[in-house]
């Protein structure tokens, strides 16, 4: 069991509205103040994934700051990688790294989908199915999670304590060891708009999270990654992990195995571009 409350709870759900499931106390405040200490130092601007290309640009549309923490990178985030595949019933290899993300005041998310346009990110692991999204704050106001077009939105009363932004749809609030799980992809394996969400502004204070996007493939061992021999990098942050050390931390998602193709080949030196 994850330490603290043990309270699940679904969402209000109606036929528009998204599978999302609130976990109060998932992280003890232990967890989630490690998750930050690690995270403090690494952070760079967030990128979104283009639609076309599939390729991570800058964007307006998401101006918080973040970074990725190696899988298993040490036994704090091992447990918790371990706890959320239990919660889910999802494998673990299906799951990518570990992001932690910094919202200052005034930062945010724009509406958006977890599944992807491109045909280069489903090729790894398929459509992300589902996101752990964990708090790792309480924030004063502000930096709810809100979900625009679900129809459960009416369902949900809101006082002076919610933001405008949170106003205007289905609302999650950011608070310290809870975790949020919702899917993107309906039971048919098709995508489900009511998924869209956002991260709304932050009014008073910051807010710290964590997310575990999940595939429905593994994201560590896709199929067919041994058809494309490639002296390349599959991520334009390669270069930043190998500089930190990631080649070694994290052998198996940089430079692979004698069965699998590493991520970062190019980058970790160990083919000829």
């Amino acid at each position: 069991e994850a330490p603290g409350s043990t309270t699940r709870r679904g969402l209000p759900r109606s036929p528009g509205a998204p599978g999302a499931f609130l976990y109060s106390g998932f992280l003890s405040h232990a967890e989630c103040d490690h998750l930050i200490k690690l995270a403090k130092g690494r952070l760079e601007k967030s990128m979104v994934a283009d639609n076309e290309s599939g390729k991570s640009v800058m964007s307006q549309v998401r101006t918080s700051s973040g970074t990725f923490l190696s899988k298993r990178e040490d036994e704090i985030i091992s447990g918790i990688e371990k706890r959320v595949a239990a919660w889910t019933f999802l494998p673990e290899e299906n799951a990518e790294s570990m992001q932690v993300l910094h919202y200052e005041v005034g930062q945010k998310y724009d509406a958006h989908f977890d599944y992807f346009s491109d045909k280069k990110n489903v090729k790894r692991g398929g459509h992300r199915v589902a996101t752990v999204l964990m708090y790792l704050t309480d924030v004063k106001k502000g930096g709810e999670t809100v979900f625009p077009i679900a129809e459960g939105r009416d369902l949900q009363h809101k006082d002076e304590t919610w933001s405008e932004c949170a106003r205007h749809g289905l609302a999650v609030k950011p608070r310290k060891g809870d975790v949020l799980l919702f899917f993107s992809l309906h039971v048919n394996a098709t995508t489900d708009p009511s998924s869209l969400h956002a991260s709304c502004p932050v009014v008073e204070g910051e807010k710290w999270s964590a997310t575990k996007w999940i595939h429905v493939r593994s994201f560590d061992n896709p199929p067919d990654v041994m058809t494309d021999a490639r002296c390349s990098d599959d991520n334009e942050q390669c270069p930043r992990w190998a500089a930190l050390g990631e080649c070694y931390k994290n052998a198996k998602y940089m430079v692979g195995t004698k069965d699998t193709l590493g991520s970062c080949r190019k980058s970790c030196g160990v083919c000829d571009a």
